[in-house]
């Protein structure tokens, strides 16, 4: 005889036994295989969620003000969290994230975690200003981060000797021929990690020169330099942001690229800091950005040379891209009067 499928009453949908199925209070070794089979694979989901998520339940209560809120998932977070860093699945969910959800790399990467810039907004991301509240003081300006590609430089240069002057510490790190969109030099989201467990006090980033190189969105790659491109970028540089700031406590000083001679570039250079003003936005509370464009380029013009106190100089270098001397000791002075509004000079 043949197994029939379960029959159903067309007016109650109630299934009745076919000839197959085993009588009322008989034992049917295949439906108990099939509540075993359940039982397992609740068990499974339980502990892949404290494996993989355990210490994100733990991250999300430190992220809370004091509260109900924040006892609860501390309550809840740290045994998970604990559970989860005795197993040896730490940082499988990270890397997964990373592939799936457009890294720039495209590939998993073994390096110092990265602090993802689209997770839920907290309280201090938020400009206390812009709300009527007192905003609170940065802690004591003793460490200044300048990075950045083959743009940061000599900016460093200068700003290491003005803030050297009052005593802050300088570490000048620019990494010439790099870029966002191209990581096989340097990532730049690992980087920025790296350069964040050094806890500077303040960043200053001056970086694009080298952008234009095709980016992961999703599941497809772009192309520059359309919207999807241009998302694509701000979503690393806000990426960026979010690790830099570190919760909140550090100030960050993004500089915008002054637009360069060459047309080709100079498309490429206004999706670079459309990224950038749509990345900042938020972290409003943290991120400043330094508009050279403006300064260097009113209107998108390229010009080789612009009065500066009183005197017309060259403040262009040659190749029609980056700033010389002159020009870095201008937007060295533009930084540091942005730094001083968060720590005025006594």
């Amino acid at each position: 005889m043949t197994d029939q499928e379960p029959r159903h009453d067309p007016i109650t949908s109630e299934s009745r036994p076919g000839d197959g199925d085993a009588p009322a209070g008989v034992h049917d070794p295949a439906r108990q295989s099939t509540a075993r089979g359940a039982l397992i694979a609740v068990l499974v989901a339980v502990v892949a969620l404290i494996a993989f998520e355990g210490k994100a339940v733990e991250r999300a209560g430190e992220r809370q003000e004091d509260g109900w809120q924040r006892e609860v998932l501390l309550a809840v977070g740290k045994p998970t969290g604990w559970v989860a860093d005795k197993l040896p699945f730490s940082g499988i969910g990270d890397r997964f994230n990373e592939v799936v959800g457009g890294g720039t790399g495209g590939t998993a990467r073994t390096a110092a975690p990265v602090v993802s810039g689209s997770g839920a907004i907290t309280p201090d991301a938020i400009d206390p200003a812009a709300v009527g509240e007192t905003p609170r003081p940065p802690r004591p300006l003793r460490n200044l981060l300048v990075t950045g590609d083959s743009m940061a430089t000599p900016l460093d240069a200068e700003l290491a000797r003005t803030f050297a002057a009052r005593g802050v510490e300088v570490t000048r790190d620019p990494h010439i021929g790099t870029s966002i969109s191209q990581p096989q030099i340097v990532d730049w989201r690992q980087l920025a990690a790296q350069q964040a467990a050094e806890k500077p006090d303040a960043v200053v980033v001056f970086l694009g020169a080298n952008e234009g190189f095709p980016l992961p969105l999703g599941r497809r790659t772009v192309e520059c330099c359309g919207t999807a491109w241009t998302a694509a970028y701000a979503q690393s540089v806000r990426t960026m942001m979010g690790t830099y700031r570190q919760r909140g406590d550090v100030r960050i000083y993004w500089l915008l690229l002054p637009f360069p001679r060459s047309g080709e570039r100079a498309e490429v250079a206004r999706a670079v800091n459309e990224g950038i003003r749509v990345a900042a936005q938020a972290y409003r509370a943290q991120v400043r950005l330094v508009d050279l464009a403006t300064v260097f380029t009113p209107g998108r013009r390229f010009r080789d040379a612009m009065e500066v106190d009183g005197r017309e100089r060259i403040v262009r270098e040659s190749d029609g891209i980056h700033l010389n001397g002159e020009g870095s000791k201008l937007a060295a002075k533009l930084v540091a009067r942005e730094i001083d509004r968060a720590w005025p000079r006594r």
